[in-house]
């Protein structure tokens, strides 16, 4: 069993690091935790081209790691980071000593899905990420977290508020562009964990599952009473499962 590598984590869409609080904060004592914004989002103020491909957020991620002499990580996404993460497998495997795919999807979007991203992009372009932003919440939580957490609808709300429209909209454009990568999976040969929620409409169960089946080993957890944003909605639980993950494939977790 090898040392408990660091645990990067890559924020979902359209989001930053901060949706990481809980897990910055619960996870620490395992081993390094590293939670940065995406290229253009949150703090982050480097430019983007007009449409920003999921493999050049990977090579932000190894240019990141390489910075800091980090050899290898437990890369660990949720929804685009798992895109990302997905697309840093691709290129680079020998840079991961585990993978985490959280609310998350192998397969390139359809004919619809590549519509609905380029309407997102035009929307945030020409209405603004306010609009965007309660646009979507709905659809990243669960029922359980409307009606007894709030406080996370508001948080979510003000996190892709803050965001910068043409950040989204370049974003948005490169998950359109994305290629299948069940196969990524399939070759990798890494312990892995995918997580989801009990009621995730965005990324439906089968979704997750396909995943765990392309790699042998791979632990499937369905976190009960969250939506699209496990790690928010039902933070302990989450804690809890990748820190049983890192013990059981790390020492030192």
């Amino acid at each position: 069993m090898q040392e408990a590598p660091p645990l990067l984590l890559i924020h979902g869409f359209p989001l930053d690091a901060g949706m990481w609080a809980p897990q910055v904060a619960g996870l620490s004592g395992l081993t390094e935790v590293i939670a940065e914004d995406l290229r253009g989002f949150g703090t982050d103020t480097r430019e983007l081209p007009a449409i920003m491909p999921m493999r050049s957020h990977a090579a932000d991620i190894k240019e990141l790691m390489d910075a800091r002499g980090i050899g290898k990580v437990v890369m660990c996404g949720l929804s685009m980071g798992g895109y990302i993460a997905m697309a840093f497998a691709e290129r680079w495997p020998d840079r991961l000593a585990g993978i985490i795919l959280c609310n998350t999807r192998s397969n390139a979007d359809d004919e619809d899905g590549v519509a609905a991203r380029h309407e997102m992009a035009h929307n945030a372009r020409e209405k603004g990420m306010d609009v965007i932003a309660r646009g979507m919440v709905p659809n990243l939580l669960g029922p359980a977290t409307h009606s007894e957490h709030p406080e996370v609808a508001g948080l979510v709300t003000r996190i892709i508020a803050r965001q910068r429209p043409e950040t989204v909209a370049a974003t948005a454009l490169g998950m359109a562009q994305r290629p299948d990568r069940l196969a990524v999976l399939q070759r990798l040969k890494v312990p892995a964990l995918i997580i989801t929620g009990e009621h995730d409409t965005l990324m439906p169960l089968p979704t997750s599952q396909a995943m765990a089946d392309a790699m042998p080993g791979a632990r499937l957890v369905v976190l009960p009473g969250a939506g699209h944003l496990s790690n928010l909605e039902v933070p302990e639980l989450f804690n809890r499962t990748v820190q049983l993950f890192m013990e059981e494939h790390f020492k030192g977790s």
